[in-house]
Order: structure tokens, then sequence, then C-alpha cells
């Protein structure tokens, strides 16, 4: 059974209490409250589902290991998914200057191919989604999949709340302008 916000927003400091002080059934149900988001939004940044899993781990290991540092007062989640959009982001970085090296050598032949699943109308969502720039994509995951708040996507992205406005509000006018040109199948059930 899966926590509403609310409840998560209750539980959370209880549980970061324990497992503070190393209580491991704290931790575990803390991390798989937050899995599925954490991994989601790696899967985003990366593009590549083994990497989103290596990101989500390395992010819950490195969250377990800040514990002591962590403010209970603000929410877990945005806290869990800043760490995963840095590593994710740092992981990307490092695959894209390993692709551009070996690029060079195979004079520029396509590398890496990612088999997007394209299933029915969300799976053309999620297609529209991977066209826009990283940042759109990460804003537009954190605010509609995720449905996070403005506070909370700008403590994710570690922004300013006025950033997120703006940025979600960009990013939303280019995801218009995508599903106008390329997608009008969706038009109707997106835009209206």
């Amino acid at each position: 059974m899966r926590l509403s916000e609310e409840e998560l927003r209750l539980i959370d400091p209880d549980l970061i209490t324990r497992a503070r002080r190393r209580d491991e059934a704290a931790w575990e149900t803390l991390a798989r409250e937050h899995q599925e988001a954490v991994f989601r939004l790696a899967y985003l940044i990366t593009g590549d589902p083994d990497d989103a899993a290596d990101v989500a781990q390395e992010a819950f290991i490195r969250a377990y290991g800040a514990l002591d540092r962590f403010d209970t007062s603000r929410a877990v989640r945005p806290w869990l998914l800043s760490i995963a959009a840095n590593l994710a982001r740092n992981r990307l970085r490092s695959v894209g200057r390993y692709l551009a090296a070996l690029g060079r050598f195979t004079r520029g032949e396509e590398l890496v191919t990612h088999d997007e699943a394209a299933n029915g109308e969300s799976g053309l969502l999620w297609q529209v989604v991977r066209r826009l720039s990283q940042a759109d994509q990460e804003i537009i995951y954190l605010r509609y999949f995720l449905e996070m708040s403005e506070a909370e996507t700008a403590e994710a992205l570690q922004v300013a709340v006025g950033t997120v406005k703006s940025r979600t509000h960009r990013a939303l006018g280019r995801l218009r302008t995508v599903i106008e040109n390329e997608f009008p199948a969706l038009r109707e059930s997106v835009l209206e």
C-alpha cells in the first residue's frame, strides 16, 4: 500500500529518527516508500534503467550516510530526489565524456540506442517529454508526474520557488510546441 504525501510527511521524521539510531526496519521502510520516485527521476535523467538502478542505490547509500545531518523539519522526498538528481547528472556527464571519446574512434557511428517503450498515449507522452532538455524533463517530472509542490520541487532542484515557477512555465510552453508540431495525436487529450 502506497502512502499519501501527507501520511509520508507525518511518518518520515519518526522513521529518520529511528534510522539514525540504526534501526534497519525504519530505514528500509523509508527507502521503500521513496524508491520508485528516486528510480524514476534517475531514469528520466540517464535514460537507462540499469544506470538509474545504480544511481538510486547510490542515492540511498549516500542518504543513509548523511542521516545525522538531515533536518527533520524538511520533507524527505525532495532531499532524496536532490541526491539522486545530482548523482544521475554526474553519471550522465561521465558517460557523455566516455561516449564522445569512443565516437572519435568510430567516426560518429551511433553507439547507444535506447528503446523507449511506446505503449498507447502514455508512451507517446513519454516520447514527447524525452524530446525536451534535461532541465525541462526534470521540472515536468517533479511537478506533474510526482505531483510535488513548487516548494518541494525547489528544494529537490536546489533553486528558488520563483525559478521553479518560471522553469515550469517555459517547459510547458516547449512541451506544447513539441506536441503541436510532432505529436498531433496527443494535442486533444493533453492540451485541452
